[in-house]
């Protein structure tokens, strides 16, 4: 599945004007605390979580994550969209929660973290 795919599936905005449409996300991990993700996630994976502050992208460009979803189309900080750019990191958000997230994905292939 790409980029362009999990926009489609969860009626995803892209945040970040960079955005590698085409590439390939293999797995998913839904979590906001940053250790887990550091420990559980793997590289090219989507990452849902609700936090906005600037270490979720310190966070994704250390585990090789393909993009970051904001669920509840809660606000993010202009500081973190503008170092998600300088990372290659795509955020995109969505109105809807993370549960829905997960489930659109989960039928669509993605598949969890090993």
């Amino acid at each position: 599945m790409t980029i362009r795919d999990i926009i489609e599936c969860i009626d995803g905005k892209i945040l970040t004007s960079e955005c590698d449409m085409e590439q390939n996300v293999e797995y998913g991990y839904a979590c906001d605390l940053l250790s887990h993700v550091m420990a559980k996630c793997s590289p090219n994976s989507v990452w849902i979580t609700v936090q906005t502050h600037l270490n979720v992208v310190a966070v994704a460009s250390l585990v090789d994550i393909a993009c970051i979803i904001i669920p509840e189309s809660i606000d993010v900080e202009k500081e973190t969209l503008d170092r998600a750019e300088k990372e290659g990191i795509t955020i995109i958000s969505t109105g809807l929660n993370t549960f829905e997230i997960c489930g659109r994905l989960y039928d669509m292939g993605i598949s969890p973290c090993p």
